[in-house]
């Protein structure tokens, strides 16, 4: 790649906001850089359900969702930590897809709409001046005019901008693990299920073929009880609740090993960081039990994109694209976000999920606005 080369966009991260965001702005005819740090198709720890309020921007963007045999969730199932359980419908309703086929498919709509994609490749540092950015990577140096920053739960971009959540101390809020398996199991393919366990919970949901993804959320603390191996963790911690000892006695493991991730955060994070927009979980984690964060990723890049326009197109200055994007993303999530960390403690805690349980069955009407006011409508 020439040295000093200069796009309209520079986009760092490829997952489904940065995906979704350069498509946007190619289609409106800019030069865009996309920086992918791996090579799709890819596995990434990820819930796989996304809420129906997606489903019209996907299609927008030339993914045809009916195609790819997606399923379509309408029923949600809690259970406590001991097993007891409740169902409900949901308002909205969702979709389960893997990671694995959305990202690729985006991927490749992004290079037919004129995306220069750069997977393999890491950024290193980002440097605003003289009002373009400068990027170094590990393929050489780009400028662009204006830079989004879609790279997921933490970057070393992060620690050089000393943002806050880096430098918390570790607690309730960041010092999560993640794990996905991929299944086969006898589940009803509309519904989504999350089963609670001491300090975590395990979501289960039909993706395309004839796959379950199943995707745990766990405080670091039960790891290291576990002498640091998962399927101890799994056998003492998770199957504790009849629930998950049932599933993973007898489903059908297809991969070899999960994928993991460690040190995520839900703490409060900053939508622009040195004149650069962060969007998806660079810019705020939805805890994933509410199964809204890809819906607010892809939400994210549609302000994103259309506020780059405008600056693009010489309508707004650089500081009101900046305010502005700020401004209609704490408009559209911050509420969300409080919800969802409040909803949060509730999983996990013996008692708690308990509670929770006998509140779904007692008032199934109660749990309706919690889900409604962690979701959103159509965009």
């Amino acid at each position: 790649m020439p040295d000093d080369l200069l796009y309209d966009a520079a986009i760092i991260g490829g997952g489904l906001a940065g995906l979704s965001l350069s498509i946007q702005l190619a289609r409106e005819g800019y030069t865009v850089v996309l920086m992918e740090k791996e090579e799709y198709p890819l596995r990434r720890v990820c819930g796989e359900y996304i809420s129906m309020e997606s489903w019209d921007f996907l299609e927008s963007l030339g993914i045809n969702l009916s195609s790819l045999g997606v399923s379509k969730i309408k029923t949600l199932e809690i259970s406590s930590v001991k097993g007891r359980s409740f169902e409900q419908d949901l308002p909205l309703g969702g979709f389960g897809i893997s990671r694995y086929l959305l990202d690729a498919t985006l991927a490749g709509i992004a290079v037919r709409s004129g995306v220069a994609l750069m997977q393999q490749t890491r950024v290193n540092e980002m440097n605003y001046l003289n009002d373009e950015f400068i990027i170094g990577s590990s393929r050489g140096s780009i400028r662009a005019k204006v830079a989004a920053g879609c790279y997921g739960k933490r970057s070393n971009l992060d620690i050089k901008w000393k943002r806050p959540f880096t430098r918390s101390e570790k607690g309730k809020l960041n010092n999560y693990i993640g794990v996905k398996y991929h299944i086969r199991y006898d589940l009803p393919e509309d519904r989504i299920a999350l089963h609670n366990f001491r300090n975590g919970y395990c979501g289960i949901v039909k993706v395309e073929k004839d796959e379950y993804c199943l995707c745990y959320l766990t405080a670091a603390s039960n790891l290291k009880k576990s002498g640091n191996d998962l399927k101890k963790m799994e056998h003492s911690i998770l199957s504790a609740n009849p629930h998950l000892h049932k599933i993973f006695r007898e489903c059908e493991m297809l991969w070899d090993t999960p994928v993991t991730i460690s040190q995520i955060s839900y703490r409060r994070k900053s939508q622009v960081e040195d004149h650069v927009l962060m969007t998806g979980d660079a810019a705020g984690m939805i805890t994933p039990l509410c199964g809204n964060g890809m819906s607010m990723a892809l939400h994210g890049s549609k302000i994103a994109a259309a506020l780059m326009t405008g600056f693009l197109q010489g309508n707004i200055t650089r500081k009101k694209m900046e305010e502005e994007y700020a401004r209609r993303w704490r408009t559209n999530f911050a509420s969300r976000l409080r919800m969802g960390r409040a909803i949060q403690r509730m999983f996990g805690s013996v008692w708690l999920s308990n509670v929770l349980v006998k509140i779904g069955r007692s008032f199934p009407s109660v749990t309706r606005a919690l889900i409604r006011k962690t979701h959103g409508s159509s965009f």
